[in-house]
């Protein structure tokens, strides 16, 4: 779970591919997924990404937490379990 981020207040117009672009920088991304409201098709504003290894998530938490992209400051932390 060390290597698994959740990625907040992003902009309505960021879809997968441009977040993965985002994110590695800071390393190799496995996966990366905006989170799209089911009824309207609109991203809901985050989503979340597995890095390659726990140090290149902490690396993108120190790289983009409080950063601002299009206009939003960015919030980048470890995603936390269901439940």
């Amino acid at each position: 779970m060390e290597n698994k981020l959740y990625v907040g207040n992003l902009a309505y117009s960021v879809r997968d591919d441009s977040l993965q672009q985002e994110m590695s920088a800071f390393g190799s991304v496995m996966s990366a997924k905006v989170m799209m409201d089911r009824d309207t098709g609109r991203s809901k504003g985050f989503g979340f990404v597995e890095m390659g290894s726990a140090e290149e998530a902490q690396a993108a938490i120190r790289g983009l937490h409080g950063k601002t992209v299009d206009g939003r400051a960015l919030v980048v932390n470890l995603a936390r379990p269901k439940g």
